[in-house]
C-alpha cells in the first residue's frame, strides 16, 4: 500500500496556495478542533490539495509533537505542497495577521489610560476568558480521560500544580505523565527500532536555540532574552494548543515574573478568542505586556520575541519530523506516551481555570459572565467573536 503522505500533489503556484492559507486564517476561530474543520473544507473539499486521509495523517503527526497543533498541521500541508520554503511562508500567512493584532492590543491598557478611559471597559473580558477555559477543560477531559489511570493522572497533575506553582513543575509533570503511560502500557516492544535518515540540521537548530536562549537568559539581565527563552520553552513543552499553554504562561509571567496582573493576562486571552487564526498568537500580547515601561519600540520587540519564540520550535520540529514521519510513527512508545501527556495537560488546564477564577474575584457579576460564556459555548449557537463583543459591551455599559 502506498503511503498517503508521500503522494505527489499536483503542482500549484505558491501564490495561489498562500491565498487559500490566508482564507483559512480569516475563518479559523475557536481552537484546533474548529481549525481542522476549516482545513477540511478549504484545503480538502474545495481545493483538493490533499485527501481527507492525508489530512488525518498530518493531524496525527502534529498531535504527537509539542507546539501549536493547528499551525503545525497547515505548515505540514505547505511542506507537502512545496518543501521548507513554502512551509515557512505558510506559517507567516497563517499566523502573522493575528500576531500583528495581538501586538497592537498589548498597548490597549496604555491607550485607555492616555485617553483617560477607565479600564473597567475590559472588566468582563477576564471572567469571559475563564468561561472559555472551563469549556476547554470539559472538552479536553472527555477526550483524554479514557480509563482510570488517565483520570488519576489528570487529577494528580491538577492537585500538584495547584499547590506547587514553580515554573519547573509544568514540564516535570508532563514528562512524568508520558513516562507513567509507557511504564503502565500492556503493549510489548514499545521501543521497537526503526530506520530513518532525518535532516539532523533542523534538530541541531532546535537544540541550539533552546540551549542558547537558556544560556543568554541565565548570563545576562536582558529582558528580551529572558522573554524569548520563556516563549521558546512554551513552544516545545506544550502539547495541544493555546488552551494548554495558559497555565504555564500564567505561572511564569504573572506569578513568577509579575510582568502583568492576572486581570491583564486574562484580558488578552479573552480578546484572542474573538480573533481568527492560531491561539498561540496570544504570545505576542503577553510578550508586549511583559516588555512595557521602556519605549514603544521595546514593547514591540517584546511582542516579536513572544511570537517568534513560541512558533519557532514547532516549525523546526516539522522540518525535522515530516520527511521521516512514516518511520517515526512506527515507534509505539511515542503514541503510548501521549495518553499520559494529554491527561496531565487536561489537569493543568483545569487548575488554570480554578486559579484564574480565584484571582479574578468571585463577585456575582464575574461568576455570571463566566457561566453565561460557558453556556453559550456549549450551545454552539453563538460564535466566539460575538461573545467577546458582548463582554466588551457589558463592560462599557
Amino acid at each position: 500500500m502506498s503511503d498517503p503522505i508521500q503522494t505527489s500533489p499536483e503542482k500549484v503556484p505558491a501564490r495561489t496556495f498562500l491565498k487559500d492559507v490566508f482564507t483559512c486564517s480569516l475563518g479559523a476561530y475557536g481552537g484546533p478542533e474548529a481549525h481542522m474543520s476549516v482545513f477540511l473544507d478549504q484545503l480538502v473539499t474545495r481545493k483538493k490539495y490533499l485527501t481527507e486521509a492525508e489530512l488525518v495523517e498530518l493531524i496525527a503527526l502534529c498531535s504527537i509533537l509539542p507546539g501549536p497543533t493547528s499551525t503545525q498541521t497547515i505548515v505540514s500541508v505547505g511542506y507537502k505542497m512545496g518543501g521548507p520554503w513554502l512551509a515557512f511562508w505558510t506559517m507567516m500567512v497563517w499566523a502573522l495577521p493575528a500576531l500583528v493584532v495581538m501586538t497592537l492590543l498589548s498597548f490597549l491598557y496604555a491607550f485607555l489610560a492616555m485617553r483617560d478611559i477607565s479600564g473597567d471597559l475590559l472588566r468582563y473580558v477576564g471572567p469571559m476568558a475563564v468561561g472559555f477555559i472551563l469549556v476547554a477543560v470539559w472538552r479536553i477531559g472527555r477526550k483524554v480521560v479514557t480509563d482510570v489511570p488517565t483520570g488519576a493522572m489528570m487529577v494528580v497533575a491538577g492537585v500538584i500544580t495547584y499547590f506547587i506553582r514553580a515554573p519547573w513543575i509544568f514540564p516535570a509533570v508532563l514528562v512524568a505523565g508520558g513516562a507513567a503511560s509507557i511504564l503502565m502500557a500492556p503493549e510489548k516492544d514499545l521501543w521497537n527500532r526503526v530506520r530513518f535518515s532525518p535532516p539532523w540540521r533542523y534538530l541541531a537548530a532546535f537544540a541550539t536555540f533552546a540551549l542558547g536562549a537558556l544560556a543568554l537568559a541565565a548570563w545576562t539581565d536582558w529582558r528580551l532574552a529572558t522573554l524569548f527563552e520563556h516563549f521558546y520553552r512554551y513552544g516545545y513543552l506544550v502539547f495541544g494548543g493555546g488552551q494548554v499553554v495558559v497555565p504555564v504562561m500564567h505561572g511564569e509571567l504573572v506569578e513568577g515574573m509579575a510582568a502583568m496582573t492576572s486581570e491583564e493576562f486574562l484580558t488578552g486571552y479573552g480578546l484572542v478568542q474573538g480573533l481568527p487564526g492560531p491561539m498561540f498568537s496570544f504570545a505576542a500580547y503577553a510578550g508586549g505586556m511583559a516588555a512595557r515601561g521602556s519605549s514603544v519600540a521595546f514593547q514591540i520587540a517584546g511582542a516579536v520575541a513572544g511570537g517568534v519564540g513560541i512558533f519557532l520550535p514547532g516549525l523546526l520540529l516539522i522540518y525535522f519530523v515530516y520527511p521521516v514521519w512514516e518511520s517515526l510513527k512506527g515507534i509505539r512508545a511515542i503514541r503510548v506516551s501521549l495518553r499520559g501527556v494529554n491527561a496531565v495537560a487536561g489537569g493543568l488546564i483545569a487548575v488554570a481555570g480554578v486559579i484564574l477564577l480565584q484571582t479574578g474575584g468571585l463577585a456575582w457579576d464575574n461568576l455570571l459572565v463566566t457561566v453565561l460564556t460557558a453556556a453559550l459555548l456549549f450551545s454552539r449557537k453563538v460564535p466566539a467573536p460575538l461573545i467577546v463583543a458582548a463582554a466588551l459591551a457589558a463592560g462599557f455599559a
